[in-house]
């Protein structure tokens, strides 16, 4: 178990993994980033299509038009099938302010993020 209660490893569940998905974003850890997702990772964004996780890797730690950003989760739906979970949440600047809202279903493949198709305002 982690410091801050979560569980590591098999025993964490998809609703876990989504959550530490933003921590790792929001604290810059592309180590504990790239462990969450599948070899073939794919991100469908309004904006872009970002395939495989080494290239999804790569834009977040090199690319992404703002830094040190946060995302703020208000809400988490989890299938009771256990396919998909939805994340409701908000990208906020380094200021704090709104840049935009956001809506992102994770699907798995076993333990690991497969993919996640974003939509936002």
């Amino acid at each position: 178990m982690n410091e801050d209660g979560s569980e590591t490893g098999p025993d964490r569940t998809r609703v876990e993994t989504a959550r530490t998905y933003y921590r790792a974003l929001d604290e810059d850890d592309y180590d504990v980033l790239a462990d969450l997702l599948a070899a073939d990772f794919v991100h469908d964004r309004p904006d872009m299509r970002l395939e495989g996780r080494e290239r999804f890797v790569q834009f977040m730690r090199e690319e992404r038009p703002t830094k040190d950003t946060s995302h703020p989760i208000d809400a988490v739906y989890d299938r009771r099938d256990g396919t998909d979970v939805v994340v409701r949440g908000r990208l906020l600047s380094p200021d704090g302010d709104l840049l935009t809202t956001f809506l992102d279903v994770f699907s798995f493949d076993g333990e690991r993020i497969e993919r996640i198709e974003t939509f936002a305002r």
